[in-house]
């Protein structure tokens, strides 16, 4: 009898002990559970791929140097397939059944549209890297503390666009920017480029365009956008919409001998090999980054050789040092509060003040209609040998334009 008193004590000493272990680590924020961060991205497109994957890069960086408050890093990614509610379901998924701390990520205006709703019924720490049109920043909202934005929204990057012809064509007085013309994909980021771009351009001489249907939705015939475009005979042509453009759009303007003075694209992402093809060879760009950038900043380059070596190839979108950036952003948020509280992260992520791989020093400060915006400009950047090189801002300009943009024959 006596035996079996012990044996019940004992049982209860451990279940109590237990207990208490149990409830220790719960009260100290699951100390040995790692930090959760979800991550959406477009992957079969080489702004969620290589996104995705800097993203990566950046949390096993901060696991091997001892991880967030003593706690390891875990990125979960999900695939938005450039669909609404196929973006919206991945961060529902994310939410409740992977119970991340932190939404990261994102790609497309018209995704992202299909995502705020859920976004906003969970309010967690949200650190967005796409997403240009106002569209999507309108449908957030003024009162979103939680919600953080990196990429420019389409009026931020129009006037920035503007602020750089002015200051090159200032400089380099051969350069005429008259008359333009601006293809744009169909989809609400290339629509609000568009219309932004319009209004923004109207100082500068005859603005028009037209829109043409994206590869990455199924196009991929723009003879009919090229030739309204050659007759127009702009002195610059633009094309807004993504990476799957961009070859097939020199080949057809090839084959109708289109070749205006300046010929600009302004897609989220190349094609990873587009600098080898002889059509790429002095087309201008609008980015937020290129590799040309590791000759003088420290962390770009640090970024660049940590991508190389993990993934054996060049980063080739400005989305990927934007989503690096994003991960040490939040990064120095937690540390900064000392914990995963939502309104201790958001006062934490309003005190970022972070050296990024794409040059500017990131901070958070309102836009036109949110709370925290992050970066609110692009740089002007041609294609030379094989290159992207950084034309404007000046500081940052590791080269000077080639102008005009030279003919079809010897391509």
């Amino acid at each position: 009898m006596k035996k079996l008193v012990v044996l019940v004590l004992m049982l209860a000493l451990v279940t109590v002990s237990t207990t208490l272990v149990f409830a220790g680590g719960q009260e100290e924020g699951g100390s040995d559970q790692p930090i959760k961060l979800g991550g959406v991205w477009p992957l079969s497109d080489i702004t969620g791929e290589q996104g995705s994957k800097a993203a990566q890069q950046a949390v096993d960086e901060i696991n091997a140097a001892g991880g967030v408050l003593g706690r390891q890093l875990e990125l979960i990614i999900l695939d938005s397939e450039f669909k609404p509610e196929k973006g919206a379901a991945a961060i529902e998924r994310l939410a409740t059944v992977e119970n991340v701390d932190v939404f990261l990520g994102g790609m497309a205006s018209s995704v992202h549209l299909g995502q705020i709703p859920i976004l906003k019924k969970y309010k967690k720490l949200t650190v967005w890297t796409g997403a240009a049109s106002h569209l999507a920043e309108n449908a957030i909202g003024g009162d979103a503390d939680w919600y953080f934005h990196l990429h420019p929204w389409d009026y931020q990057q129009g006037g920035s666009y503007v602020d750089g012809w002015e200051d090159i064509i200032g400089k380099y007085s051969d350069i005429k920017v008259d008359k333009w013309f601006l293809a744009y994909e169909e989809g609400p980021f290339g629509s609000a480029s568009f219309e932004s771009s319009k209004v923004l351009f109207s100082d500068m001489g005859d603005f028009d365009g037209e829109s043409f249907k994206s590869a990455a939705a199924g196009g991929g015939d723009y003879k009919a956008v090229l030739q309204h475009a050659k007759e127009s005979n702009p002195d610059i042509f633009l094309w807004a919409g993504y990476g799957a453009d961009a070859l097939p759009l020199l080949q057809q303007s090839k084959a109708i001998g289109f070749e205006p003075a300046l010929y600009v694209g302004a897609p989220p992402g190349w094609p990873a090999d587009f600098g080898s093809s002889s059509l790429a060879e002095d087309v201008f760009l609008y980015g937020m980054w290129a590799p040309a950038m590791n000759d003088i900043n420290p962390v770009s380059k640090k970024f660049y050789d940590g991508f190389v070596e993990k993934f054996n190839v060049i980063p080739a979108t400005y989305f990927a040092p934007l989503s690096y950036s994003a991960v040490y952003l939040i990064k120095e948020a937690i540390e900064r509060a000392g914990s995963l509280d939502t309104e201790a992260l958001i006062t934490a992520m309003e005190q970022s003040k972070y050296k990024s791989a794409l040059g500017e020093t990131i901070t958070f400060k309102p836009s036109k209609v949110i709370k925290h915006q992050g970066i609110e400009g692009q740089k002007i950047l041609q294609w030379q040998n094989g290159r992207q090189e950084i034309i404007w801002p000046f500081e940052f300009s590791t080269g000077t334009p080639v102008y005009p943009f030279p003919g079809w024959e010897n391509r």
